[in-house]
């Protein structure tokens, strides 16, 4: 007997306005009955779970324990820039000078995610040291 996992909760303060912006990193839609003022909503990813937002009312205070790591389709600079300008903000770098190591964001309401390289740019590095 095994579980699924179904959906990745994520606790905020604006669910819809979240929503929108994980929508917007990756390309997937709202629930369709989602609605601005919804205290619960989700982005529905293909052949995974659902990202589920749920307004809370505590502030995020410390490092989250569990996050997303993101592979993007493009190269992790050009994604990290588009996801800056999506209102991400920097909360590490990590890349090194080989090519290898990954980039830490947060969301607009503070929650950690990281952007790997690209499946076509770890092809192309050396195995890392």
């Amino acid at each position: 007997m095994a579980s699924m996992v179904t959906n990745v909760a994520i606790d905020c303060a604006n669910a819809y306005e979240l929503a929108r912006f994980w929508s917007g990193v990756t390309g997937q839609p709202l629930d369709p009955e989602d609605e601005p003022g919804d205290d619960e909503t989700e982005v529905m990813l293909p052949g995974g779970p659902t990202l589920h937002f749920n307004e809370v009312p505590e502030p995020k205070l410390v490092k989250n324990r569990l996050h997303l790591c993101l592979r993007p389709d493009t190269t992790r600079d050009a994604e990290v820039e588009r996801l800056l300008k999506l209102g991400a903000s920097l909360v590490d770098d990590r890349r090194k000078a080989d090519g290898w190591g990954w980039v830490v964001l947060a969301d607009p309401e503070g929650n950690e995610f990281c952007i790997l390289l690209a499946e076509s740019e770890r092809e192309a590095l050396p195995s890392p040291q």
